[in-house]
C-alpha cells in the first residue's frame, strides 16, 4: 500500500490544491473523519470547518464552507462551495457568506430550515474559531 495519495481542492472560483498527502482531517456533516491511503470509498456533505492536509513538508489547513468530499484508496477530492487557504482566509471573507446563510433560513421551507439552521450555527462556530 503507499504512503501517500492525491489530494485536490476545488472552489468553483479556482483550484486551491493539489498536493501529495499522508492523511487529510475533513469537517464531514456527519463529523470529524481522518482518510489516509488505503481508505475505502465515500462520498460525504461538508460542514463549515476546517480541511487539515497532512504532507511530507507538514500541515496545510484549508477553511471550507460546504460542499462534498470524494475520497477512494488512492486520492481524495474536495469540491467545496467556497475554500480559502487558512493561513489567508478571515472573518471578513466569511461574512457575505453568513449573511446569506441567515437569509436562507427566513425563507427556507419548514423541511430544510433545519439544515440551514445547522448550516449557520457551523459557520457561526468556525468563525468564532478565527479569534
Amino acid at each position: 500500500m503507499a504512503n501517500t495519495m492525491q489530494f485536490d481542492l476545488v472552489s468553483p472560483e479556482r483550484s486551491l490544491a493539489s498536493l501529495e498527502v499522508t492523511a487529510v482531517q475533513i469537517p464531514g456533516a456527519d463529523g470529524d473523519m481522518t482518510a489516509m491511503p488505503g481508505h475505502a470509498a465515500v462520498l460525504t456533505s461538508l460542514r463549515p470547518g476546517v480541511v487539515r492536509v497532512q504532507t511530507s513538508e507538514g500541515e496545510k489547513d484549508f477553511v471550507v464552507t460546504r460542499g462534498f468530499a470524494e475520497i477512494s484508496a488512492e486520492s481524495i477530492s474536495v469540491i467545496a462551495e467556497h475554500a480559502h487557504v487558512g493561513t489567508e482566509v478571515t472573518k471578513a471573507d466569511l461574512e457575505d457568506v453568513l449573511t446569506s446563510a441567515r437569509k436562507s433560513v427566513e425563507g427556507a421551507s419548514s423541511e430544510d430550515k433545519d439544515a440551514a439552521e445547522k448550516f449557520v450555527a457551523d459557520l457561526v462556530h468556525l468563525m468564532d474559531d478565527m479569534d
